[in-house]
């Protein structure tokens, strides 16, 4: 039996070794293609393919088995589970990978795009644009088929030629732009907070009116500090919760 084969990374040694791995092997998870192979390659392959230690990786491999997403047999491997639930907890600890691997495992319907005034609340990170390109998508659990959250997404217009409808229908815009367009990304600065779901994100993501959701803003800045993206996510607060993590140092 062949094993399924995890996508590679650049580790950032500023952040735990153990948790970067096991967000890159998340995604590489939940990203798969029908008919990929369920058994995971030995922890001293996957160590070797990440370039950490054997340790580093079983704590990897921990955190994901206790999500669900895996199991561990002895002598006989660790499996990927067919029946894992997609929309697990989200955790954000400032990783791009963390970013793109929270949005994996969602099959995802582009409702509209094109170009729109740069909105109101969103001037301060466009102060030299009159319009920039919008994209606004509904996002499923790809086993139940459950809408999840819809997403908008405001970049910078001399990007938009670069977008794909197709990659978008796969991929986060994150993943988009950094993997397809080739932006340089350098950091993404993330505002979660709770609301009362309005009668658009009721009627998209079926829940009651005033139901509890979480409003999410990401933005996406290049290596220069200019933003490239403005994301604002509302999610079923009743299949996200989200953990920071903060390091001491």
């Amino acid at each position: 039996m062949s094993s399924f084969a995890p996508d590679s990374i650049v580790l950032n040694r500023k952040l735990p070794l153990w948790y970067q791995v096991s967000q890159s092997l998340r995604a590489s998870i939940l990203g798969r293609s029908p008919g990929d192979p369920l058994r995971l390659p030995t922890e001293e392959q996957l160590a070797g393919h990440y370039g950490v230690s054997v340790l580093t990786m079983r704590q990897a491999l921990k955190e994901l088995e206790g999500e669900g997403l895996i199991s561990r047999h002895r002598r006989r491997g660790t499996f990927i589970e067919p029946s894992a639930r997609r929309g697990a907890p989200v955790r954000l600890l400032g990783s791009v990978d963390a970013i793109v691997a929270q949005q994996s495992g969602m099959t995802s319907e582009l409702l509209e795009h094109g170009r729109v005034p740069v909105p109101v609340g969103l001037v301060e990170y466009f102060p030299d644009l009159t319009e920039v390109a919008a994209y606004h998508r509904l996002r499923s659990d790809e086993k139940t088929g459950e809408p999840t959250n819809h997403a908008r997404n405001y970049v910078r217009p001399e990007l938009a030629p670069y977008i794909d409808r197709e990659d978008l229908a796969r991929w986060p815009m994150t993943k988009v732009l950094r993997d397809v367009v080739g932006a340089e990304i350098s950091r993404i600065t993330d505002t979660v907070e709770a609301r009362l779901a309005d009668p658009e994100t009721a009627r998209l993501l079926q829940v009651p009116l005033l139901s509890p959701i979480l409003h999410y803003t990401g933005i996406t800045y290049d290596a220069d500090g200019r933003p490239l993206d403005v994301a604002v996510i509302h999610y079923r607060g009743d299949r996200f919760s989200f953990t920071v993590t903060l390091e001491a140092t």
